[in-house]
């Protein structure tokens, strides 16, 4: 390109050099971007405020980190799902902190455990209760979310998900080989409409609740569109404190209304 003796945008090349790192790495922190450019953090707060205001990246509430966004990414050609869901699913999260005081997670399915990619934690009024980090994994057939994800999720994946849970050395796991009871705990989650805790569970995947207690009891819904489980969100809370009954009464409204609002924003 000829350039006719017009000089550059200095400001737009430091954004787009902040936009590369952040596409490039896939996500970073504000003093990461800060120690790769060597630019000041009031200037890239800044630059960052307008990428989210164009849409181009967005905050993840968990770490703070900025990641790239859907739409950006999908351009990019390095999109997967996952991404996508926790994007959408956010600032409704953070939005829920708003109604319920209590935190939530979102979690995905993996093979044959759960895996946490998402909480608002941070924002909620109990956010001295640690949930995730990212990557945790939540027991399948004892947790809220797993039950949740089981209970609801097309029949062929469920019987795949059950049959390598049946052939699983891991403690946790054991449950699954008592076929009776494990139809049993689906099919009154299937009817209540959403997961709630084994009380055995007291948040350690191996481990029952009379050996490690977190002291916590929680619910989780999935977000589905059709026959298609994209994920789930639970609310979790301390037991000392609230009656599951309180809390389904005062707040499955909420969640299940930020559960469609989510599948909806995938679909739309």
């Amino acid at each position: 390109m000829e350039k006719q003796g017009v000089k550059s945008i200095r400001a737009l090349a430091r954004g787009i050099e902040v936009l590369q790192l952040i596409q490039a790495a896939g996500g970073m922190s504000l003093g990461d971007i800060h120690r790769e450019t060597g630019l000041a953090k009031a200037t890239l707060l800044r630059i960052l405020l307008t990428f989210q205001e164009e849409g181009l990246i967005w905050q993840r509430i968990i770490d703070k980190a900025y990641l790239p966004s859907y739409s950006l990414q999908q351009r990019a050609r390095h999109l997967d799902d996952v991404s996508h869901l926790v994007e959408v699913s956010s600032p409704i999260l953070a939005d829920l902190t708003s109604r319920i005081d209590w935190p939530s997670i979102l979690a995905v399915a993996r093979l044959d455990y759960m895996e946490v990619i998402e909480t608002n934690s941070p924002k909620s009024y109990f956010h001295h209760i640690p949930l995730g980090p990212v990557g945790f994994q939540i027991n399948m057939l004892m947790s809220a979310t797993g039950k949740a994800y089981l209970a609801h999720c097309p029949e062929t994946e469920r019987a795949a998900i059950l049959a390598r849970l049946r052939h699983s050395q891991r403690l946790g796991n054991a449950g699954a080989r008592n076929i009776a009871w494990v139809e049993k705990v689906l099919s009154e989650t299937r009817v209540l409409g959403y997961g709630i805790r084994d009380p055995r569970f007291g948040g350690d995947f191996d481990a029952p609740r009379r050996q490690r207690d977190d002291g916590r009891d929680s619910i989780a819904v999935p977000i589905m569109f059709g026959e298609r489980v994209f994920g789930c969100i639970n609310l979790t809370w301390i037991q000392k404190v609230i009656s599951r009954k309180q809390i389904v009464d005062a707040h499955l409204p909420a969640l299940l209304d930020a559960s469609r609002t989510i599948a909806h924003k995938l679909q739309g």
